[in-house]
């Protein structure tokens, strides 16, 4: 993924992506987003692009192993989210989901994640603290609570799913207030020049509506131009 690239992935909303995707494809059907309604930390955040740094955790129940397994456990995940490529999202599974309690994204996880280079966090979990978060490092969360329960970290690095879809480290993801995605490695190539003409497509029908005097005629016309240049 080049700079140029970067940058209008994050001018642009995740459905935009999720259109593109298909016009690089040259197909529908395209299926790698999440399913059902996230909360954002900040909704009107730029999209947070990045490859995905994986992690497990739960909070329900207290570790069953010992304090020195789950501390050294938990290094090894800091250590995880500093390394590797950038830009890079956290993306935590909450595996007692749809039942999380422990709001692992607060304040201090939130900044000390933002100081390691990480661009925000995809999480089916539990966020808090809000108002007090960073800016520069939006939250995609499945819920707000006020407690983190007994949250440890229980995998590191290993594939995920969130809100039904499946991450493996490594992905690369966009997502915002609407949810997530991640880009098909094939389609990286021809997804800049897959977003300049979805843009320009949809200003076939959007310009007209949005002028005086638009009415069923002039949809007409629209809408014929915008299909012919959408097929």
């Amino acid at each position: 993924m080049n700079d140029t690239l970067l940058t209008l992935l994050k001018q642009v909303d995740t459905p935009t992506v999720c259109n593109a995707i298909e016009v690089a494809q040259g197909k529908r059907g395209f299926n790698a987003f999440t399913r059902g309604t996230m909360l954002a930390s900040h909704p009107d955040a730029p999209a947070m692009v990045g490859y995905a740094r994986t992690a497990k955790i739960a909070a329900v129940l207290p570790p069953d192993e010992s304090a020195e397994v789950i501390k050294s456990r938990r290094m090894d995940y800091y250590r995880h989210m500093a390394e590797g490529p950038r830009p890079a999202l956290a993306v935590v599974e909450d595996i007692d989901f749809p039942n999380c309690i422990g709001a692992y994204w607060g304040e201090i996880n939130t900044t000390v994640h933002k100081g390691f280079g990480l661009s925000g966090a995809l999480t089916n979990g539990v966020m808090r603290d809000l108002g007090d978060l960073p800016d520069g490092f939006a939250v995609v969360a499945g819920s707000i609570g006020p407690s983190h329960g007994f949250v440890h970290v229980k995998e590191i690095g290993t594939l995920v799913t969130v809100f039904g879809l499946q991450i493996d480290n490594g992905d690369l993801v966009h997502a915002d207030r609407h949810g997530a995605l991640v880009i098909p490695p094939e389609v990286i190539p021809d997804l800049e020049t897959a977003i300049h003409h979805l843009l320009a497509t949809e200003k076939l029908i959007l310009n007209p509506a949005r002028k005086d005097g638009f009415d069923f005629e002039a949809f007409e016309i629209a809408w014929a131009a915008f299909e012919a240049a959408r097929t």
